[in-house]
């Protein structure tokens, strides 16, 4: 396995784990990858409004599924910081 499987693969296990100690995980966990989808797209939306962008490719449909808004934002701080 590649290492970038592998830290996919924890992110899910952490997430899932998180999301278990709820009440209703299931719900959590697809609430939070709408959001997170919802904010790449309204990123890429007002893209040309804002001069802010995200390319869309597997990486980061994978972070704002997987982590929601806070991995969107991540997603922004890492973009600003390198480059």
């Amino acid at each position: 396995m590649t290492p970038a499987l592998l830290a996919a693969a924890a992110c899910v296990l952490a997430v899932a784990a998180g999301a278990a100690r709820g009440e209703h995980p299931v719900r959590g966990i697809l609430a939070s990858a709408v959001c997170g989808v919802g904010a790449l797209a309204a990123l890429a939306l007002l893209a040309p409004v804002t001069g802010v962008a995200l390319p869309l490719n597997r990486f980061t449909g994978f972070v704002a599924a997987v982590l929601g808004v806070p991995g969107v934002i991540a997603l922004l701080v890492l973009n600003v910081l390198f480059l």
